[in-house]
């Protein structure tokens, strides 16, 4: 790394930041945005200092703090620009004093020192706990987490192909390849800054992970269909299944934050999509969808969920996520699938979703829908994938990873509702090792 001498006023920049975002009142990143808005004196580089320190200790925080056995702010920050941003002590000289500087040094000889397992995989004990009965390499998926993921990119099939944008990033001196998985994804190494890049503007690209983009595919609507996207949020998957639908039929995006549905509006504009209706409801039983019942073709429900899956790009959910929210978003989440199949006509189909690696969130909720709901029977979703050229086989339920796929990790189960008068043994019986 080329030497960089940091500023004092550097460091303390970064202190303060990591002391706002540990209140986890808010996500980081909105906590960040309300940090630089309170210091409009910071410059361009310094905000992205901060940033990379902040995102860096968050995703290290524990074994950070294990080997740096202090909990003032200032030490930490100078911890994270040694361990996690590569600055050595000669880049923070001017920035430190004698004490601090010795403390640098006692640091980086604690480094080699053993911790527990959970205090190196900078995951909370109960976590911890928890992946040793979801995935036997929990030590690579924890590796996975501890970096940050790359930039993935989905084209717009409406105004451009992927050869198309592929080249022309790559003009640009862009170190982009194209997603293993999806046909529409790109891959960006490191961070470049693409916010005013004429292919964002313009709607040629959409910023989404390929395991989301792969759980849209799943849905699979035709161009006529009326579909459901059932927990909207900003709308990334309800653009990719307008795309499908080649801007033909009815996408209606339901979301309970009319916040959240406003972010949708301006990537609506930009994708030059005309079949995509955003509507704000009150609840998973609103009088919108009884009007509904019976009528979609398609139906997806992303639901709310811990977000570990995506603990590359929001590590600050590790540390805002407690055991207890899974049984408030267990409960939440077999509310809205049931709330969901009503609105599924006879012979359609509902995709259930997460970015979550529990099995409470996703096998369980799964199976208790098929249980209490014997007019659906689930769908194998790597065959659907196969039918659509994507040739990811993770058995009848689709499962990413990071450290084995290289995307955020999501969960999606298939259910098709049984064409009218089929009897109810259609349903499909799904074995312990097909789930598997």
């Amino acid at each position: 790394m080329t030497a960089v001498t940091l500023r004092r006023a550097q460091v303390t920049a970064l202190a303060h930041a990591i002391t706002r975002v540990a209140r986890f009142e808010l996500p980081a990143d909105a906590a960040l945005t309300a940090f630089f808005r309170e210091h409009r004196e910071l410059g361009v580089h310094d905000r992205s200092l901060v940033a990379d320190g902040v995102f860096a200790w968050l995703r290290r925080r524990r074994s950070l703090e294990a080997h740096a056995q202090e909990e003032s702010p200032r030490l930490v920050a100078l911890a994270v620009l040694v361990r996690e941003l590569g600055h050595s002590l000669r880049d923070l000289e001017a920035a430190t004093n004698a004490v601090e500087r010795n403390w640098l040094a006692g640091f980086k000889a604690r480094l080699h020192e053993p911790v527990p397992e959970a205090v190196a995989a900078d995951l909370p004990d109960w976590l911890w706990e928890r992946l040793g009965a979801i995935d036997e390499d929990r030590v690579a998926l924890a590796r996975a987490w501890q970096s940050a993921a790359p930039l993935d990119l989905r084209v717009n099939v409406l105004k451009a192909n992927r050869d198309e944008a592929l080249a022309a990033l790559q003009a640009q001196g862009l170190h982009v390849t194209a997603t293993p998985w999806s046909p529409w994804g790109l891959r960006i190494a490191g961070r470049p800054s693409l916010a005013r890049h004429p292919w964002l503007a313009d709607g040629r690209l959409e910023v989404q992970d390929e395991g989301s983009q792969l759980v849209g595919a799943l849905v699979q609507p035709k161009r006529n269909d009326m579909v459901v996207d059932f927990c909207a949020g900003a709308g990334g998957k309800t653009l990719l299944l307008g795309t499908h639908m080649r801007s033909q039929g009815r996408v209606y995006a339901f979301d309970t934050s009319a916040a959240r549905l406003a972010r949708l509006a301006p990537r609506l504009a930009r994708s030059g999509l005309s079949n995509i209706h955003p509507q704000r409801i009150a609840h998973e039983r609103d009088a919108r969808i009884g009007r509904l019942a019976g009528k979609i073709d398609r139906v997806l429900v992303d639901a709310p969920c811990t977000g570990f899956g995506t603990l590359r790009r929001n590590p600050d959910l590790k540390w805002r996520r407690s055991e207890l929210d899974l049984v408030e978003l267990a409960d939440k989440q077999r509310r809205i699938l049931d709330a969901a199949a009503t609105l599924v006509k006879s012979g359609g189909r509902l995709v259930y979703a997460t970015c979550s690696v529990l099995p409470e969130e996703n096998d369980a909720i799964a199976d208790a829908f098929l249980a209490a709901h014997p007019g659906f029977r689930e769908v194998s979703a790597s065959e659907i994938l196969a039918k659509a050229g994507i040739a990811l086989d993770t058995g009848m339920r689709l499962r990413t990873w990071p450290h084995r796929h290289g995307c955020d990790a999501f969960f999606a189960a298939v259910f098709e509702r049984a064409p009218a008068g089929a009897p109810a043994s259609m349903r499909a019986s799904i074995t312990d090792a097909e789930r598997r």
